[in-house]
């Protein structure tokens, strides 16, 4: 007799709306303001840890080094050793999978900007 569930596959597509999909975890790390600015930063190119820092003020070093862990671990940023220097020297950029994500992720950051006026109005009309 054949099991009325099966084993999720790798290759399993999520549903977000499903309280015990992992897929939640993928969208809190793609939704979370660090790898949001992160993630644009590394369209540019490949950054040092350091020069990552600068180019997104206010992050601390230990939020960078979480962000850029946990993108690491879930396949879109590719950490490089490049010990051509002492010490060796960190590079980081984006793999093929992050570069999917930057499309949607400008969007954001667009949106974001293009609408700051409107939601600030919005508070001020809740606090009046």
């Amino acid at each position: 007799m054949a099991s009325s569930t099966r084993n999720a596959t790798a290759d399993d597509k999520g549903d977000l709306y499903s309280i015990d999909c992992p897929c939640r975890e993928v969208l809190d790390l793609i939704g979370s303001k660090w790898s949001v600015l992160v993630i644009g930063r590394l369209e540019e190119g490949p950054y040092r840890f350091g020069e990552l820092r600068r180019a997104v003020p206010g992050i601390t070093q230990k939020m960078l080094t979480q962000t850029l862990r946990r993108l690491e671990d879930d396949g879109m940023v590719h950490r490089e050793v490049l010990a051509e220097m002492r010490p060796p020297r960190v590079e980081y950029s984006l793999t093929e999978l992050g570069q999917t994500i930057t499309e949607p992720l400008e969007a954001i950051r667009t949106w974001t900007e293009q609408h700051l006026p409107d939601v600030r109005r919005a508070r001020e009309r809740q606090t009046a």
